[in-house]
């Protein structure tokens, strides 16, 4: 596929909406670990500050874990749509067989933003 053309997609709210994000007393286990991070020893404040990470590739590979585990409403819980732009190079290779749902997401979104104008 053609690289996305991520400037339309810009102008976006990066305020997304979610439609039903996990209820914080399901997010984790009783170790504080999130449903979504399954195969590492990682609590959610953990993972929070490393979505804060001054590496962008530590950030792209949490971001893409995040993307490939999480369900979609929750991955707006904690990055933005403008996040996801700017990791979009580093962070495509780590999401597995989530990559083309996601392109297809992001695609949808800029053609409707892209048809508003």
């Amino acid at each position: 596929m053609a690289a996305l053309a991520w400037g339309v997609l810009v102008g976006i709210d990066t305020n997304m909406a979610v439609l039903n994000p996990t209820p914080p007393e399901r997010m984790v286990d009783a170790s504080g670990r999130p449903y979504f991070l399954w195969d590492v020893e990682m609590t959610l404040d953990q993972f929070r500050a490393g979505l804060r990470d001054p590496d962008p590739d530590v950030r792209a590979y949490l971001v893409g874990k995040l993307m490939r585990q999480a369900k979609p409403d929750d991955v707006f819980t904690f990055v933005r749509l403008a996040d996801i732009i700017e990791l979009w190079p580093r962070l495509e290779k780590f999401l597995g067989c989530s990559a083309p749902m996601w392109r297809w997401l992001l695609e949808r979104w800029r053609e409707d933003r892209h048809g508003r104008e």
